[in-house]
């Protein structure tokens, strides 16, 4: 129930914009290049003054304080320019999460974000017409500090208000009293049961005055957990779900990354340098000299010949495609998705799929998503989607090419697990190393001393080359002993 000119108390729908900020943007490290949207209910409205529930046994309820639009007259198909004539005004809203239930909703954030009283409004509605929409400014106070300050003008958002209406007008008509939530800037972070969370949204009048959506006021309060497991999934957290939650990882009140994991995948700049310099092969005999004869990764090669990768294993595991599985595990926001929207700088994506060649495991999509989350490469025991395309963003590692999409035979399973790829066991964090022989594992504790060995014995064999080119046999030589071990160390000692 609403009217064109009041805060809607049951929209006809609520659609919310994912990423709108530079500032948000910023923070998440990922600038969307077309805006993007999901539903809430319109069960989830609630009014200034009352309280939402943390259900026991969660712990991530994020604020996200916004700037609510509501519509005044039908839109479709309408321009940018003309948009904005179809708002009857706007107001604060809260759009509240709970990131305990973002994995189990896989993208849908049905019941992240569409818990009763998730989408507070109010408590006033600044008129349209009195207030430009690049001129609004929203606040964000927990327990009285202001954690969000922030305005619609081009500099501070992606997307324009304006813009936003018009896009949505395109796929479907926005009626009267329908509300868009148009995403929220840096300074979103987690509450907990007693705090209280107040927004307001505030406008330059045309008398020089200033115009105001009052002050949106919630109290956190803890209510029921219990979820029955026979009914649904049950909540879920990991790291990267609570870093989003509180913003960073200092909030989360976890240990800061130092620059060296940051930049390569904790390897650091020297060692990731020596890595690259040293032939699988050499490492590969380094390794076999100290025992570890299994550390092949079977059949792989590059999509694009000459093409080097050095990181730390970031890994993904697919099983054989069930229907059922795939129903419940393939769609959405699924295990594959989640682990290339989590790679870290200087990782190596390297994916389990058991030798099957017979659909792709990636595809440009998600090629361009890793180079631009800074990964190294990725490799996979499995075929390659767009493989001329993929080539071309950054090198991969695969057994085949095959244009079949991935649940022709596989289901998305789990990620940073053990994972068996082309008959090796690779776990998270293990080094990888890939060029034209193929691409081995390294544990990280020997890579140190296993690339200098190899970086060594490639002096000597560089030496020993040269000896054969000039025609000496290979007797004694090959490798050196003796007169010949004696003419190699005078030789070394030399240079």
């Amino acid at each position: 129930m609403s009217t064109p000119t009041g805060v809607p108390v049951r929209p006809g729908k609520i659609i919310a914009v994912h990423v709108a900020y530079e500032s948000r943007a910023a923070q998440r490290g990922k600038r969307p290049a077309q805006p993007s949207y999901f539903l809430k209910t319109a069960s989830s409205v609630a009014g200034t003054g009352e309280t939402i529930e943390r259900p026991a046994g969660t712990s991530l309820l994020a604020f996200e304080g916004e700037v609510a639009i509501v519509i005044g007259t039908a839109a479709r198909g309408i321009t940018e320019t003309d948009a904005w004539s179809h708002v009857a005004g706007v107001t604060a809203s809260n759009d509240f999460g709970l990131y305990d239930m973002k994995t189990p909703d896989k993208g849908s954030n049905v019941r992240s974000k569409s818990r009763d009283g998730y989408t507070p409004l109010g408590p006033e509605l600044i008129p349209a017409a009195e207030a430009a929409p690049e001129s609004l400014r929203i606040r964000t106070w927990v327990n009285g500090e202001v954690v969000q300050d922030d305005g619609t003008s081009a500099e501070q958002l992606i997307f324009s208000l304006p813009r936003i209406i018009a896009d949505l007008s395109q796929h479907l008509t926005l009626e009267p009293g329908d509300v868009i939530l148009t995403g929220t800037p840096a300074g979103s972070s987690v509450v907990a049961p007693g705090d209280t969370v107040e927004v307001e949204v505030t406008a330059a009048s045309a008398n020089g005055g200033e115009l105001s959506s009052g002050r949106l006021s919630t109290t956190v309060v803890e209510g029921p957990g219990g979820f029955d497991e026979s009914l649904g999934s049950l909540p879920a957290v990991n790291e990267t779900l609570t870093v989003d939650a509180w913003g960073s990882r200092e909030a989360a009140g976890l240990p800061a990354e130092d620059a060296a994991a940051t930049v390569e995948g904790g390897l650091g700049e020297d060692l990731v340098a020596r890595l690259t310099e040293a032939p699988t092969a050499g490492l590969s005999a380094q390794l076999r000299a100290r025992g570890l004869n299994n550390v092949v990764i079977e059949g792989v090669a590059p999509l694009q010949p000459g093409a080097k990768v050095v990181g730390t294993a970031k890994t993904l595991r697919f099983v054989p495609n069930r229907e059922d599985l795939f129903k419940s595990h393939g769609g959405g926001y699924n295990a594959q998705k989640q682990a290339f929207d989590s790679i870290r700088p200087g990782e190596v994506i390297v994916i389990e799929a058991r030798g099957e060649s017979g659909s792709g495991t990636l595809g440009d999509i998600l090629a361009l998503r890793a180079k631009s989350l800074g990964a190294t490469g990725v490799i996979t025991d499995g075929g390659v989607r767009d493989s001329a395309e993929v080539a071309g963003i950054l090198p991969v590692f695969a057994t085949a090419k095959n244009p079949a999409v991935l649940g022709r035979r596989h289901v998305p399973w789990e990620s940073d697990v053990a994972v068996a790829c082309g008959n090796a066991t690779v776990l998270p964090g293990d080094v990888i190393v890939a060029d034209d022989d193929g691409a081995i594992v390294i544990p990280r504790d020997l890579a140190e001393e296993v690339v200098d060995a190899a970086l060594a014995k490639e002096i000597e064999d560089g030496w020993v080359a040269d000896q054969v080119a000039a025609g000496n046999p290979i007797e004694g030589l090959f490798p050196p002993k003796g007169e010949w071990k004696a003419k190699f160390e005078d030789w070394k000692a030399s240079r």
